[in-house]
């Protein structure tokens, strides 16, 4: 709404504004018009979840430099909170991670989780009204990733798959694995960027304003909680392409709040690529997937989520949620973290590097680069040379 409010502001005001040359572009920007702008092929694929919800998956099948070059090996990639499958392709040919594995011999699959701006859609249910958004990354890890990789997997006639997976996409990993143990055999590795499971030193000025009241059982979560949050818009499209592109004097304010998202001070962020980041990001998701990492940050604990003590009996048999169990997975697990991650924070993720089975744990590296932050694993500067190169390096070697 303020973005509205400002707006009409201005044109009362009589102020002209003069609209960059890459305003459309930017506003147009999705998956589908990135990829197939660059030449590769790109498939839509949907998928129903075993609750209901209809899900699209993008596959880039094969490069555009070889052809259908015959059977390839196959990756999954899961993006984080509030994105989408465009996460992976927004960079280009050069530096986008979907690409660099297709022109590494892959079959690219990209997930999108409910609620997103891809997958919006339910078999019985309208995003207009609650009961849709009545669900949180717990849903995803135990019925998307399912639902999306069981498809691939019979698609591809493929036996096992690669798994890629960043912010929310690692949290989603580790739930899946912690509650169904057949994709054990179906995960050949699973490569995690910017992992985020215990989040008790999450430094997110978000969750120290938030965290008091939102990350704990009360009214205002139940009433609240099962609602849409940040939906990608047109007028959020053009808002971004207006004041995020590189002649906006404005530029700045964009990077500051990926600052605030991600981690503060990052000389990494690429600013050209801003009008295509804001005209696909924020891709909206269900207020309690924030709710639910907000009670991350509160207890301490890496659980399912708190209903409160009464109704944790019914949904859980006990008064608090069971734990989800990171040390019994035994899926073949490779971590990739930073210094400067407001999500996942160094003491975080050493609690999950000492939790985890160490014959499952494959590596665990620490960037050098000590700005680096939580959104750069996914748009930073020279993102190929300082992280893709490693993480397709231990794709092909695990």
């Amino acid at each position: 709404m303020w973005l509205v409010q400002l707006v009409a502001g201005l044109l009362s005001l009589g102020l002209v504004i003069s609209l960059p040359a890459d305003v459309g572009r930017a506003s147009s920007v999705t998956t589908v018009s990135i990829v197939k702008g660059h030449g590769y092929v790109l498939e839509e694929h949907e998928v129903q979840t075993s609750d209901g919800y209809l899900l699209t998956m993008h596959r880039i099948p094969y490069s555009k430099n070889t052809g259908d070059d015959g059977k390839r090996p196959v990756v999954f990639l899961m993006h984080g909170l509030l994105c989408s499958s465009s996460d992976w392709v927004l960079a280009g040919p050069h530096s986008g991670l979907a690409f660099l594995l297709s022109e590494a011999g892959y079959d690219v699959w990209m997930g999108n989780a409910r609620g997103n701006t891809y997958s919006k859609k339910h078999a019985t249910k309208s995003p207009l009204l609650q009961p849709f958004w009545n669900f949180e990354w717990h849903d995803i890890g135990i019925y998307d990733l399912p639902a999306m990789m069981d498809f691939v997997l019979y698609r591809t006639g493929a036996d096992q798959l690669t798994y890629v997976g960043h912010s929310q996409g690692t949290t989603s990993y580790f739930v899946l694995n912690s509650m169904i143990p057949r994709f054990k055999s179906r995960i050949r590795s699973a490569h995690l960027l910017a992992p985020v499971a215990w989040m008790e030193h999450m430094e997110s000025p978000l969750a120290t304003v938030g965290g008091p009241l939102l990350g704990q059982p009360n009214a205002f979560v139940e009433i609240f909680g099962s609602a849409e949050f940040l939906p990608n818009t047109q007028l959020m499209n053009l808002f971004g392409a207006l004041i995020c592109n590189d002649e906006a004097i404005s530029q700045f304010m964009c990077t500051n709040v990926l600052f605030l998202l991600g981690g503060w001070n990052s000389p990494y962020v690429n600013e050209t690529l801003m009008p295509e980041i804001m005209a696909t990001t924020p891709a909206g998701c269900s207020v309690n997937q924030i709710f639910h990492y907000l009670q991350e940050y509160n207890s301490g604990y890496f659980r399912q989520f708190d209903y409160g003590s009464t109704r944790n009996k019914k949904e859980y048999s006990s008064k608090t949620p069971p734990e989800y169990d990171v040390e019994g997975i035994e899926v073949p697990t490779y971590l990739y973290y930073s210094d400067n991650d407001y999500f996942a924070s160094l003491i975080d993720v050493d609690r999950l590097r000492y939790t985890m089975n160490p014959s499952a744990l494959k590596s665990a590296y620490r960037l050098p680069e000590e700005k680096f932050n939580h959104i750069d694993f996914l748009w930073g500067l020279n993102i190929k040379e300082i992280l893709y190169d490693r993480v397709i390096d231990d794709i092909n070697n695990a």
